[in-house]
């Protein structure tokens, strides 16, 4: 029981990272032009160097929730860490986890929505570019995804142990 508490620590503690990593790195797409290699984020527009990243009015809302999504999806997950390591010595068995699953689940969800929402608004809608692609943040995003509710329904789970 203990490994296994203390391998959902380590996932949880590589999930919290890289939510930093993919919210706060500017490569989400990847595309070339003539100028070269142009990433684009959450925050910033990269060539050689970074500028404010323009979007079109009608997509500067969906920008906004991805940004907002994505930051409650960071702070639910270090709610859920600090949860999880107080209720571990805190209460008994049978009662424990039910509140870090829970917030865990919900980070689960703000990484569903940002994601979701990205993909539907911003993939492949750069000008002037050839061959788009999805970056190394957008890719961690998703991996998040996976790992947040993969753990919340394991402290579910383990609320029983």
């Amino acid at each position: 029981m203990l490994v296994l508490l203390a391998g959902i620590f380590v996932v949880h503690i590589a999930t919290v990272i890289m939510l930093f990593v993919s919210t706060i790195a500017n490569v989400w797409m990847v595309s070339s032009s003539s100028s070269g290699t142009i990433s684009t984020g959450l925050w910033l527009l990269c060539n050689k160097t970074c500028t404010q990243l323009s979007v079109k009015s009608g997509d500067e809302t969906s920008l906004k929730v991805v940004q907002a999504f994505m930051i409650l999806s960071i702070i639910f997950s270090v709610v859920a860490l600090v949860l999880f390591i107080i209720q571990l010595f805190t209460l008994e068995k049978g009662k424990r986890f039910y509140m870090t699953g829970a917030v865990m689940l919900v980070c689960w969800m703000c990484i569903l929505i940002a994601v979701s929402i990205y993909t539907a608004r911003f993939t492949g809608k750069t000008q002037y570019v050839t061959n788009p692609h999805h970056g190394y943040c957008f890719i961690l995003a998703w991996i998040c995804f996976c790992f947040s509710f993969i753990i919340g329904i394991l402290y579910l789970v383990l609320r029983k142990k």
